[in-house]
């Protein structure tokens, strides 16, 4: 019974390593095709792609989460990893607000130009159509 217990505790970690593998490849498979078919632009794949890698890595390089959390005084790797999916969520949500605002700015401005242009427009209209 000790043995399978002992057994199944070894097999766990690589399944999840096999398992981090796979959902960081398929990440950046399906990312590349977004970037492909016009669906994401490039400067927001950059971003889903370095995550991909920096997971990638993780799991591939067996004790560098273990090396990193310890070397920062993170007691628990797993506490490490949360820590740098948290900041990699603050980067995405700063990118992104980033570009709401600057596409706010764009739509504003967008808005304007139309006013402007339809008041140009209705001032045309009324030159041309004098009234009776």
């Amino acid at each position: 019974m000790m043995a399978a217990v002992a057994k199944s505790a070894s097999v766990s970690p690589t399944l999840t390593r096999v398992a981090v593998i796979a959902i960081a490849v398929l990440v950046a498979v399906i990312v590349v095709e977004l970037v492909r078919r016009r669906r994401m632009m490039e400067r927001y794949a950059l971003l889903w792609l370095a995550a991909a890698a920096t997971l990638l890595v993780l799991a591939i390089w067996r004790g560098l989460l273990t090396t990193l959390s310890s070397d920062v005084g993170i007691k628990a790797p797993a506490n490490a990893l949360f820590a740098v999916g948290f900041a990699f969520v603050v980067v995405l949500l700063l990118s992104l607000s980033l570009a709401i605002s600057r596409l706010s700015d764009h739509n504003k401005q967008l808005a304007q130009r139309v006013a402007l242009l339809d008041d140009r427009l209705a001032a045309l209209e009324k030159q041309d159509d004098p009234e009776p």
